[in-house]
């Protein structure tokens, strides 16, 4: 019912930085929360931060203080704003748009690569 449009992801050093955006289309209803996940080789998917309708987060300890998730629900869009980047960051990054009751959708996956 929704497709969803990711980009950002790449290559950067340690310490370095790196913005996601998601975008959602095609349906006529607005997600209630969306949301980005990660899932790293031999690992299994986490959920790194949400925001919802009210503009409440929530973020993974493991991220917390060095990333921040912001939206725009009138253009069904939200950012990752990643600093500090670190080696165990490095996984595919995973949006995800659900509209309770009508529809839960995964973008393809964005990769993200922290390395010297």
């Amino acid at each position: 019912q929704v497709q969803l449009v990711e980009s950002g992801g790449g290559l950067v050093q340690p310490g370095g930085s790196l913005r996601l955006i998601c975008a959602a289309s095609g349906s006529i209803f607005g997600p209630n929360v969306m949301g980005w996940y990660r899932q790293a080789p031999g690992k299994q998917r986490e959920l790194v931060a949400t925001i919802d309708l009210s503009g409440s987060t929530k973020y993974a300890d493991s991220v917390k203080g060095r990333f921040t998730i912001s939206g725009d629900n009138a253009k069904n869009t939200m950012n990752l704003q990643m600093n500090n980047l670190k080696p165990e960051d490095t996984a595919v990054y995973l949006c995800n748009a659900v509209r309770v009751g009508r529809y839960s959708t995964w973008g393809q996956g964005t990769q993200v690569t922290v390395s010297s």
